[in-house]
């Protein structure tokens, strides 16, 4: 919207055409996004009080979590909305993978709220049951995926890109929708088993979505693609502002959910960044790397898995507790300690994924 003031602004003074480069609006998209989250923060933690929007705790969960029952939650709202402006005020709006991107995210956002709403209007830390939530992901999930599959327009752009070998680009065909869905679902729930300590969810996926940023503006430029070996798919870099969306969203919100958190995202926030991230990725064909640099997702999704098929098969735990942050708070490690370590290992895994532009 704003892009479109300024390409009219350009009509009198040439000064204007400075915001049709990409990089420029990836910053304009951040700060924007990044300043009204800033601005809107302590006014929305203050209606989630009033409304006594307030997090519940399971009861089987580490007993250090009872001290956090009733504080704010649906702080994903904050997120959504930033991310939705940021986008919207800088992108090319005719852009048909800013839009899918967009609608996906708002999409998984609208299921998030749902459960959010189910548990706090029954006071339960239940919401809705894991086969509605999974059926819901599924279908939103795949509506993507056969939208995309269905636009496809090269070959490229439905190609399996193997990090670190060049040789390997097998053409997915029908597969393709398959993979797309299990990338966008299994991301989304992965940001929401981790979203579980203050802070540990949101900086991975900011550490995340600015290197999708990176490989979206690669991919959406000629040259840079045929020098680096990366799929070529034209318009793909608009998808950069989105990310940066994203990052300045995040970036702010942390301020008000690092440890001790003033309030929490939610599902509504949770499902909705993990949707945003596996579409990106799905997109710009990288979702194998996505598996490397969202490492602490994979891991939290896999000790869930792990943990409830050993025990149904034996009725033994791996785990202390799973997710895997918990059973980490259980062996005694202090909740920042483990959100800080878990940060550090998301930064190396997301520079051994950037590295994958290279090392081929």
């Amino acid at each position: 919207m704003l892009l479109w003031l300024t390409e009219y602004l350009e009509r009198f003074d040439s000064g204007f055409s400075v915001f049709q480069y990409l990089t420029l609006r990836f910053i304009m998209g951040l700060l924007t996004a990044l300043l009204l989250a800033f601005l809107l923060g302590p006014f929305l933690i203050r209606l989630l009080e009033r409304r006594r929007i307030g997090q519940e705790i399971r009861p089987e969960g580490p007993e250090s979590h009872q001290k956090k029952l009733g504080t704010p939650t649906m702080g994903g709202l904050l997120i959504l909305f930033c991310v939705t402006a940021g986008t919207l005020c800088w992108s090319q709006l005719d852009n048909q993978y800013v839009w899918l991107a967009l609608l996906t995210c708002l999409g998984f956002g609208l299921l998030g709220g749902i459960d959010d709403y189910l548990k706090i209007s029954r006071r339960d830390s239940g919401g809705l049951s894991v086969s509605s939530k999974f059926l819901w992901q599924c279908v939103l999930g795949g509506c993507f995926a056969v939208l995309l599959f269905q636009g496809a327009g090269s070959p490229q752009e439905t190609q399996l890109l193997v990090p670190f070998i060049k040789e390997i680009n097998p053409q997915l065909g029908w597969f393709f929708p398959i993979l797309a869905l299990l990338t966008v679902v299994g991301t989304s729930n992965g940001v929401n088993l981790s979203d579980g300590l203050d802070g540990l969810a949101v900086l991975p996926v900011v550490l995340v979505a600015g290197a999708l940023a990176v490989f979206a503006y690669l991919s959406g430029h000629t040259y840079f693609s045929d020098y680096l070996g990366i799929p070529y798919i034209t318009g793909a870099g608009e998808l950069s502002v989105f990310c940066a969306s994203i990052i300045g969203a995040g970036l702010a919100f942390l301020w008000y959910n690092s440890y001790p958190a003033q309030m929490f995202m939610g599902d509504i926030g949770a499902l909705s960044l993990g949707a945003a991230l596996g579409v990106v990725a799905v997109i710009v064909r990288q979702e194998l790397t996505l598996v490397i640099m969202g490492g602490i997702f994979v891991l939290e999704t896999l000790s869930v898995i792990i943990q409830v098929a050993v025990f149904k098969l034996t009725r033994r735990r791996v785990f202390r507790m799973a997710p895997l942050h918990h059973h980490f708070e259980l062996k005694g490690w202090p909740e920042p300690k483990i959100i800080v370590r878990f940060w550090i290992i998301t930064v190396i895994l997301v520079l051994i994924g950037l590295a994958s532009l290279k090392i081929r």
